[in-house]
């Protein structure tokens, strides 16, 4: 499938998620299987997790565009996801929810002399970040943290 093609498609399934209050996060499209296959990974546009059933609903509208546009000459699989649990925290939400679960924290060097941290979270304000670093509570200013994800604890 060539990139016009493929840029047609990925308007059409986003006009089709957009009915359903999502989006399309990502598209790949594999031609070396037989028959070809069409990864949608989609997501909610108020930043809700995606259920199967949201995933379901998607599936046949976006089946129907697909063949009513003709783009596609040959048999395909569609498989639709979501975007699934990111390591990386972001949100307040994954903030509250993954209180006590071990993190890394990636620093920026321009700062600080140490580039990443492992411990508990602790805690998240607007101003800092606090892990459990076996059993010390470390308060990181936010100007120094570049990336914060969930990790396998190191002794």
């Amino acid at each position: 499938m060539n990139k016009e093609n493929k840029s047609k498609l990925e308007k059409l399934l986003g006009n089709v998620a957009n009915k359903q209050d999502l989006e399309i996060y990502s598209l790949n499209i594999q031609t070396n299987q037989n028959p070809i296959v069409i990864e949608i990974i989609i997501k909610k546009t108020n930043g809700d997790d995606v259920s199967l059933d949201d995933c379901t609903l998607f599936n046949t509208p976006a089946s129907d565009e697909i063949e009513k546009s003709n783009l596609l000459n040959c048999s395909y699989v569609l498989e639709i996801s979501s975007q699934g649990v990111s390591d990386e925290l972001t949100s307040e939400r994954d903030f509250k929810t993954f209180k006590g679960f071990p993190v890394n924290v990636e620093l920026n060097q321009k700062n600080s002399k140490i580039k990443f941290l492992n411990g508990l979270l602790y805690e998240k304000s607007n101003d800092y970040l606090a892990i459990n670093i076996k059993g010390r509570i470390k308060k990181i200013p936010f100007d120094e943290v570049l990336k914060i994800s969930l990790c396998t604890l190191k002794d």
